[in-house]
């Protein structure tokens, strides 16, 4: 018998629409294969709801869909409808595995992945060592020069005190924890990323980094995954339609990453195909990558850099693995697969027996 999937999308993250569009795919991708498939709906307030899975992304344009069913969370038990009155009685959401399609904030930084694991659930996508790293510009760009794969120089700014410029410019600023080119910005001058980083932004709270901006460069793309086997998908290339490929340019014409207009497989010369998929191999163990991942690339004249992992990327890569050509359902149910391969969260109080607490002298005489 199948494991029965939960599909997590929304989350407490700008993102939040375009993980609904991405949830909504693939629960139908799933329900399509044959799947019985939970939805589970994380407003933007923080709750989740049980909903629908065949609804429509407009469904959800004013928040919770109507007929939504609220939902509680509970550690080492996961999800549960909420009990009351009326002999209502809680019951367990009945799935074997989340499919977690929750893009940036708490569903991609690792958040979530720990919260899910300390419920004992089994879920689809990034660890939470490998949420984390993926969300940490600066802590990525660290692993990558240190393997020895070529990254353009990527410094922490303190927005206190921004000091002396690290390099030449033009610079680009952005959020150390974030994606999606959310809140990055381009300056001429280290005066103005030095004006700019002092004033309050909310995508930048967590943390700034600042790197050489090269204006021209061309963003190439690699999808990765390594359940059945280490795959890699065609290459890509992304149309900007300006200086950076923002949110704007990848989200708003529909559906997801998959509507956004790029050419794939991406016409390049050998030797940088060659670079750019040796570089994915190396990062799907750096990064310890797990269900689908997007690599991003920029590609310089004739110099191609790492620039960014995407551990939950939008439309979850469909629209990359065209050569191979994996369909999509098969793409989800080997995640899922993977997910239940897996060994699993497993906590335990061991040798907490209370002998320590038995023959430990009183907190008073602790304190000095």
């Amino acid at each position: 018998m199948s494991p029965r999937p939960a599909v997590l999308f929304g989350g407490i993250s700008p993102e939040h629409d375009v993980s609904i569009i991405t949830g909504l795919l693939a629960a139908q991708a799933l329900a399509g294969a044959g799947h019985d498939v939970e939805a589970i709906y994380w407003s933007k307030r923080g709750d989740f709801y049980a909903v629908d899975p065949g609804l429509n992304p407009d469904a959800f344009v004013q928040g919770v869909p109507a007929g939504a069913t609220e939902l509680q969370f509970h550690v080492g038990a996961g999800f549960t409808t909420k009990g009351g009155g009326f002999g209502r009685k809680a019951r367990q959401l009945e799935a074997d595995v989340v499919v977690n399609c929750c893009h940036g904030g708490p569903g991609e930084d690792g958040t979530l992945q720990g919260l899910l694991d300390l419920a004992g659930l089994r879920y689809t996508g990034p660890s939470v060592a490998g949420a984390s790293l993926g969300m940490d510009k600066l802590a990525f760009a660290a692993v990558c020069t240190s393997a020895g794969l070529p990254h353009l120089p990527t410094v922490a700014v303190d927005p206190n005190d921004p000091g002396a410029a690290p390099f030449d410019g033009p610079y680009i600023v952005k959020p150390r924890f974030g994606g999606s080119s959310i809140g990055i910005e381009t300056f001429a001058s280290w005066d103005d990323v030095s004006a700019f980083v002092r004033m309050p932004n909310p995508n930048l709270r967590r943390g700034i980094v600042v790197e050489p901006f090269r204006d021209g460069a061309q963003d190439i793309e690699i999808a990765i995954r390594r359940h059945p086997e280490l795959q890699l998908s065609a290459l890509s290339k992304p149309e900007k339609g300006g200086a950076i490929f923002d949110y704007r340019n990848k989200y708003v014409p529909g559906e997801g990453m998959t509507s956004s207009n790029r050419e794939t497989p991406a016409q390049l010369p050998a030797n940088i195909a060659s670079v750019a998929r040796d570089a994915a191999r190396a990062v799907a163990h750096l990064a310890v990558v797990r269900g689908l991942a997007r690599l991003d690339f920029l590609l310089i004249g004739d110099e191609l850099f790492v620039n960014e992992i995407n551990t939950i990327p939008g439309s979850l890569t469909k629209h990359l693995w065209v050569d191979p050509q994996i369909p999509f359902p098969t793409l989800l149910g080997d995640m899922i697969a993977e997910a239940m391969a897996g060994p699993g969260a497993a906590y335990s109080t061991e040798g907490a027996d209370g002998s320590i607490l038995r023959s430990s002298a009183s907190i008073a005489s602790k304190l000095g």
